[in-house]
Formats: C-alpha cells, structure tokens, sequence
C-alpha cells in the first residue's frame, strides 16, 4: 500500500490488507528484540517497548472495536494502564503492564474482532467517523508513528540492532539558496480523508519572497559550526537555548562522539565515521536556531517550509518506510517545484513555529491528539524522516515536540528573508 490510500475513499479489502501490513511492519520490529529489553526503561522521555506494543492494541480496541459496536472493554483497567495522558513515560515500566508474549495475544485478539467489525461497517455512512474509512486512517497512522517512536527508543538503548551501513563518506554539495517567490498559498489540506484535525482547516496565506535551502543542514556543515565554536558563542543562542545548552552541557549532536581522526557516532549499537554528506540529525529546535544564526539566517516558519516543499511527493524517490536506518546523502530527490531537495524523509525539520492551530480550527475526534498539545512549548517539525511511513509523510503533516529534544531523527533546513 502507498500513501495514495489516504487520498480517496478505501474498500474494505484495502483497509484489510495495508491493516495487515502495517501490524506486520511492527512485528518485524520488535522480532530481533528480546523480552529484557521489551520491558527496559530506556529513557525517562521514551515508554518500555512492550507498553508502545500493547497501547497500539489498546488504541485498535477503542477506536475500531469498541467506539464502532459499543462492545466493553476486553480488560478492565487497560484505559488507565495504556491511556497516554494517564502516566508519564518514565513510569510505565512500573505499572502492572502487559510482558511481551501477553501483548502479543492481545494484539492478535483486538485485530480478530477488528476485522469481525469492519465486515459489516458502511464506510460511506454520514458518520465523520467511518467517512472515508476515516477511523480506519486514523488507526493506521497512529501505529505507524508509534514505530518510529519505537525506532527512537531502540536508538538510544545502545542495543546492537542489524542495520544497512552507512559508509559513504563521499563530500556534500556547497550550500545553495533556493527563491520561493511572494505570493499566496494554501496551507493545510480539506480534502485528504485522513488528514489530522491540526492540518485542517486550509487557508490562504500570503508570504513575502523568502531564500531557503536546497538542501537540509549536512554533518560536514554541522561539523564546521562546531569546530568554529558554535556550542561556545553565546551570540548564536537564545535565552532558552542558551541555559539549555550551559544546563546540559551539550557539546555536539546527540550520538556523536570526538575521536582522533574525526567525528564518530553510535548508530543503533555500532559506532561509525560520521558520513560528510547527510543530513545531520538528532539535534534539538535550540541546536538548530544556533546553525541558522551561525550561518547568518533563521529557521523557516511552518508556512514557509510548506510552501516549499509543494510538490514533493512521498511515493516517489523519498528516504522513507525504513529501510535505510538512517539519512542518505543528500541528493536530488523528495524535490519541490521551487527546487528544494529531500523535502520529505531524511530526518524531520525543525521549524520556527511554535504549534498552535490553524484559524477555525475544530478537534477531532478527540482533543487530546493535537488541542492539548498547543502552545509555545512545542515546536512544529516538518517533513517526516527516514523512519517515517509515506503513508504519513505528507507536505501537509505536523509534527511538534519540545525543543529540547534531540532523540528524534530531526535535522534543519535554512532560510533567510529575500
């Protein structure tokens, strides 16, 4: 399945086959991974991974099973145990949760009546819910973002996990800016079924002519900030970025460590020459207003970025679905219709945009997945990264975190006013 599913109404064996598929893509994950490390708290930021495994179940009962036959609960106490808002992180791992075998039954239980369910489900009822097979998308990003989430807490483990190398250390192309002429654009999209609520509804809006990268922020060019001093000069950091930093007391891109003949870093258990030519990840919203103010610009605004990236096109040539384990070197591909490069996949960009939602914005089908979340506190990402599923991976998608957080596959593209 491509992410063209998401652009029409689906049949039911459609809808059964890509639910096939993305429960398969989970399995494959977590198959190399042992029951110890299954129930490890890695990070107080990242939940055990058999909690990730049982709230995926968790999230299918509720919304395929039990809001579309009002059936109860299979297990009481589970919309405590595996609700996201209920417990931080950091505690799960103490909680009565499910151990691996146990939620691998549950999975297969919950998909049994999933599909009893979708027999008989009227996917072009006046319900919003089953418009389109709405929920069914909903259902299927969810667990596609939670194996990214996974992805990143089997990063920072330091466990080994068999990947592709990454042993082309050939030099990147020169920075070079890309005019993104003046004019109006419509930001965010009404009409892909399975959109979020925070991508709706689409407006107009009217940008003044703006410089942006052709490609994102590269490890040689990140090393060079560094190497001038960049996690030392106060000039290039904002407040909150600099007491993070002096707190922190960060001194290159999380994963990379100084060695005698360059940059190394650790890389799913395996330490590695650091490759010149891809885009640097797992660096934090603060860590990349820095590049930006060393190289004399700024961040694009989401609304900026967006423009940008119009065109790109994520079942074409993009570094998604996984397969890579990594960046790629930058290149020509994942192309916009201004000329922008790797506009989708690679690694998430940070955006300057605090995440917030759009004018006349109304939530749905529940408050928690974006309302919650609005505020300065977060900021907007944009782009996916190569752990991110094309199904997901669209120009309009946004994602939003802290901007302390570095153990995302996120990077940094920059653009300057024209």
């Amino acid at each position: 399945m491509t992410a063209g599913l998401c652009e029409r109404a689906p049949t039911k064996l459609e809808l059964e086959a890509v639910l096939r598929r993305v429960r398969e893509t989970t399995l494959r994950l977590i198959e190399p991974v042992g029951d110890e490390q299954l129930v490890a708290q890695v990070s107080p930021i990242m939940s055990p991974l058999v909690w990730d495994l049982a709230h995926i179940g968790w999230f299918e009962e509720l919304w395929l099973v039990r809001r579309l036959t009002d059936d109860e609960p299979a297990i009481e106490g589970f919309d405590d145990l595996y609700d996201a808002f209920q417990h931080p992180r950091g505690e799960r791992s103490e909680l009565p949760i499910l151990t691996p075998p146990e939620a691998r039954a549950y999975l297969e239980s919950v998909r049994r009546d999933a599909f009893r369910a979708l027999e008989g489900m009227p996917l072009d009822d006046s319900d919003p819910l089953l418009r389109d097979g709405y929920v069914y998308g909903l259902v299927l990003q969810h667990e596609l973002q939670h194996q990214e989430t996974m992805l990143q807490t089997l990063e920072l483990s330091g466990v080994a996990y068999a990947t592709p190398p990454h042993d082309d250390l050939r030099s990147p192309p020169r920075p070079e800016d890309v005019l993104v002429p003046a004019g109006p654009f419509t930001l965010g999209r009404n009409e892909q079924p399975w959109a979020y609520d925070n991508e709706r509804p689409a407006h107009v809006v009217e940008l003044p002519a703006f410089w942006v990268e052709r490609h994102p922020v590269t490890n040689e060019r990140f090393a060079e900030f560094v190497g001038d001093g960049g996690y030392r000069e106060r000039r290039y950091w904002s407040d909150d970025g600099w007491e993070w930093l002096r707190e922190e007391r960060v001194q290159a891109p999380l994963h990379w460590e100084r060695a005698r003949g360059g940059w190394m870093r650790r890389r799913f258990g395996r330490s590695e020459p650091v490759p010149p030519a891809e885009p640097v990840q797992h660096i934090s919203f603060y860590e990349a207003e820095a590049v930006a103010a060393w190289a004399g610009k700024r961040l694009p605004t989401e609304a900026e970025w967006e423009k940008a990236a119009q065109g790109a096109d994520p079942d074409g040539d993009a570094n998604l679905g996984r397969e890579s384990f990594g960046p790629l070197p930058v290149a020509r591909r994942a192309a916009s219709r201004v000329g922008c490069d790797c506009m989708l996949g690679d690694v998430w960009e940070w955006t300057s945009s605090a995440f917030t939602g759009y004018p006349g914005f109304t939530a749905f089908p529940y408050a928690e997945y974006s309302e919650a979340f609005f505020g300065a506190e977060h900021r907007v990402l944009r782009g996916g990264s190569w752990a991110t599923d094309p199904m997901v991976a669209r120009v309009t998608f946004r994602n939003w975190d802290y901007p302390q957080r570095r153990q995302l596959f996120s990077g940094a593209r920059l653009a300057a006013d024209a």
